[in-house]
């Protein structure tokens, strides 16, 4: 499948964004804290007759700086602008872990380019008594191993030794993520008693042995969430568009053609 990359101005931040696929379906897929480190089977899934838009967050990745977006609101915003900015409509909108939060935040704020959410593992609001892990004291080798059930993948990911390229995109992400998720750590204490205003299809997507964030919390959001389904993946842990590629994609996939041609108010 071909690939392009892209410099894309919105306001006063730069970003690249990957693109694919030559269909008419709007799908934008925003990243978790780790970043885009490379196009995956899952990306080729869902790019599939479809116009699939990967950017690097401000601040990410190969993405410029950003120091006027201080918070998750703030990137709520930038993306909402992108949507503006590249007059986009009935765009499905995919987010995993972090960019499933900042989904949510969009949500609350305005629907009116966006047919579908698919929410997989979403931070943003906090479980009573099951806080998000607390990745910022994990070893690199810990991170890898508790983001997955399945240990192969793991030991894949270790067993290749990243280029000081790589090891400098790995810290830029920490340091952005930590700007956001800091503190709170890792939740928007207003958000959940707004998330009552999402209107659009919204499914929520999480492995049952997630380590981060616990499989309990895809409960939550469904009660917060009007609608919205769930689907719990046996043996994954946080990443399951990586451990659980083909169902993860294929769920949504059939998510976004159910939702594509529907009359939305």
């Amino acid at each position: 499948m071909a690939i392009a990359s892209e410099e894309v101005q919105i306001g006063a931040a730069s970003i690249r964004m990957q693109c694919a696929g030559d269909g008419d379906i709007p799908v934008l897929f925003l990243h978790g804290a780790g970043g885009v480190a490379a196009w995956t089977p899952f990306f080729d899934s869902l790019a599939e007759g479809r116009q699939l838009l990967v950017p690097d967050h401000p601040g990410f990745g190969s993405s410029g700086d950003a120091e006027h977006l201080r918070d998750i609101s703030d990137y709520a915003m930038f993306y909402l602008d992108l949507l503006d900015a590249l007059d986009l409509h009935d765009v499905h909108i995919v987010g995993h872990s972090l960019g499933g939060w900042i989904a949510a935040e969009m949500a609350i704020r305005n629907e009116s380019r966006v047919r579908s959410w698919s929410l997989i593992a979403p931070a943003g609001i906090r479980l009573r008594g099951q806080p998000m892990a607390d990745i910022f004291i994990w070893s690199p080798e810990e991170a890898t191993r508790n983001l997955f059930h399945d240990q192969t993948f793991a030991d894949r990911m270790l067993a290749q030794e990243p280029t000081p390229e790589q090891i400098d995109v790995m810290l830029r992400n920490r340091l952005a993520f930590a700007k956001l998720a800091w503190e709170p750590r890792g939740f928007n204490p207003s958000l959940a008693k707004w998330l009552h205003r999402v209107s659009r299809p919204t499914t929520i997507i999480w492995g049952r042995d997630d380590q981060l964030l616990s499989v309990d919390y895809a409960a939550l959001w469904s009660e917060h969430v009007p609608h919205a389904t769930v689907e719990l993946l046996d043996e994954c842990g946080h990443l399951p568009l990586v451990e659980k590629s083909a169902i993860t994609a294929e769920h949504i996939g059939r998510h976004i053609d159910d939702h594509s041609s529907e009359v939305l108010s």
